[in-house]
Parts: C-alpha cells; structure tokens; sequence
C-alpha cells in the first residue's frame, strides 16, 4: 500500500511562522529587559525630598548657585560667565522645548529662559558632532518634553548638557551619565525657579521655532552684565524680573 505523502511545504510553512514568532517574541523580551534594567538604573537619579539633588552623585556634573532670572529686551545680549550659560538673565520670551531638535545655532538668552521652565538643553559642537553621533543625542530630546537640542558653535567639549545651575560637559553620546543628567534634573522641582511653566511658545512674535534668534558667541562691549545689571555705559533702567515681567497665563 502506497502511504499519502507528508505535506512538507505546509509543515515547513508552519516552522518558518513558528521561529518567526519565537524571535519576534525573544527580541521584545531582550528590549523589555533592558528597558527595566535601564529604569532601575536611572531610579538612583529620580529626584525626591530626600535626595533633591541627584546629580551631585554625577561625576563631572558642576553648579552655579544664586543666578540671577532678571528679563532682557531681545536686542539685548548678557555677559554669561559659563558657555553654554547655565541659568541667569534671560529674554522674556523662551525657546520652545517640547522636544526640539534645532538644527541651527540658537540664541542664548532665550533658551536660560527655557531651562527656568525645568527644561534641559543638550548643546552640541557641529564641528565633532555629527551622523550617528548626533542621532544618538536626537532620540534622546526628539519629542520628549522639557527639552531642546541645538548646535553650539566653539564648545570646549563635543557635548555640554545645561539646566538651571548644572552643567556636564562630555565626548561621547553613549555615556551614561547624559541618561543620568536628564532623570535628575529635567523637571526637577527643586533646581528650577519655575518648573512648570509651558515650553510651548506663545506665537512667532514670542519666538519662531523654525526660524530662532540667531546665536550669538560673544557678547558686545554693551552687553547686560551678571547677574542682571547693565553695563556701565548704558543709561536705561535694568530689564525687570521675573515677577515684574511675567508673561499673560504662565507666571514666568
């Protein structure tokens, strides 16, 4: 008696859909772990009111204390004594950062005014960073909210992260510690003077995401000293702050 022939091409069919699951099911349990393994990780960094601060455990990270948060007309430039600034006066107006990548240069004073916010600045030299070094710092700003990224022609580093008082500066986009920065200070309800407040601009007469305030690298002869005060040689009163200057439905 002749058997009926095995129905190879389905069973082959079927272990091809089967180890197809299988990976699939594999390559999402290795992404979970490691995303659970990279939460716990970062819990050590999550800020509280016993550990205000999380990046004093950073190595590397620096901080400037008692910066003033002054309001500056937009044809104004200050005197920032760290670079990027870390804090101090700043335009009235923010720069957006619901997780821009900005692909040019922006000025200054309007990103410290996005960092009093609680935003975080990743700042970048286009000169060392670029390709796959610079997609890296993308996915970690593109649409996450209380964050920019942008250009910074001169750094003294490839990359320097900013919020208000703190700064690391640092080569290599896969370190650890940019991870580390942004869980504990991003938000952080203990380092910014208004965190909260909206990172969403007011209108293109506020600020114009597509087309920024150009930067500026160096501050001209009249530029508003730190920690607010005018420069010697110019007669108007210095620009009020925060409080005085508050822009309509967000405080700041």
């Amino acid at each position: 008696m002749t058997g009926r022939s095995r129905p190879w091409s389905t069973i082959a069919g079927t272990l091809v859909v089967l180890l197809f699951a299988v990976g699939v099911f594999g390559y999402v349990f290795v992404l979970d772990r490691q995303a659970q393994s990279r939460d716990a990780a970062l819990a050590a960094f999550t800020p509280s009111a016993s550990n205000q601060d999380p990046a004093q455990q950073i190595p590397g990270v620096t901080e400037q204390h008692d910066q003033a948060a002054q309001h500056v007309a937009p044809t104004d430039q200050v005197a920032y004594t760290q670079f990027p600034p870390t804090g101090g006066a700043h335009d009235q107006s923010w720069a957006t950062c619901t997780g821009v990548v900005y692909d040019q240069p922006v000025r200054s004073e309007n990103l410290v005014h996005s960092m009093e916010h609680g935003a975080a600045w990743i700042a970048y030299d286009p000169e060392q960073i670029s390709g796959a070094a610079l997609d890296q710092l993308t996915a970690r700003v593109q649409d996450q909210p209380y964050t920019a990224l942008s250009p910074y022609p001169g750094l003294d580093q490839p990359i320097s992260l900013q919020t208000w008082g703190h700064q690391l500066k640092l080569a290599d986009p896969a370190d650890p510690r940019i991870d580390q920065f942004l869980a504990a200070l991003r938000t952080n309800q203990y380092t910014h003077p208004e965190v909260g407040a909206t990172c969403e601009a007011l209108g293109p007469d506020q600020f114009d995401q597509d087309q920024p305030p150009p930067f500026q690298p160096a501050p001209p002869v009249d530029a508003v000293g730190q920690p607010g005060v005018r420069a010697a040689d110019e007669t108007s009163p210095a620009a009020p702050g925060d409080g005085a200057a508050s822009m309509p439905g967000t405080g700041s």
